[in-house]
């Protein structure tokens, strides 16, 4: 089993980036293979994917644990594939998320690389939206 991971700064607190998070639902906007995630009981989620120009759809389970501000994630089958994310505190509306991800699945450099850009994706999305809020609110966002 290989595993990959990655982290970032996000400009956002801590406790607003993980709760954007921590919806099963947002996670095909930010983690470009996903196109659906639906919850379907407990910890299970129904997840479909274009992984390498083929249509997945499989069960798998995701886990939220508020507290720790942590996410854990898994589907099982030939790659065995899961992960979790956790958001720090970094004080003054400053956070990190980390990602580690563990497969089965071949293609290393790819792997990385899908990652990196899924923490990028996902950074920019959680602080446009919560910019996005605030103006709607018409808090003072910048």
């Amino acid at each position: 089993m290989t595993s990959y991971a990655h982290r970032a700064e996000v400009d956002l607190a801590a406790d607003r980036l993980f709760d954007f998070l921590a919806d099963p639902r947002t996670l095909p906007r930010y983690l470009p293979e996903l196109t659906e995630v639906e919850p379907v009981g407990g910890d299970r989620v129904h997840v479909a994917a274009e992984v390498g120009g083929r249509h997945v759809e499989a069960e798998g389970w995701l886990r939220v644990d508020r507290d720790r501000r942590t996410l854990s994630w898994g589907t099982p089958g030939e790659d065995d594939y899961h992960g979790e994310l956790t958001v720090s505190d970094h004080g003054a509306g400053r956070s990190e998320v980390a990602i580690t991800l563990h497969t089965e699945r071949e293609g290393g450099p790819e792997v990385q690389r899908g990652l990196e850009e899924a923490v990028a994706v996902l950074t920019h999305r959680a602080t446009a939206e919560n910019d996005t809020e605030a103006a709607e609110k018409g808090d003072d966002w910048f």
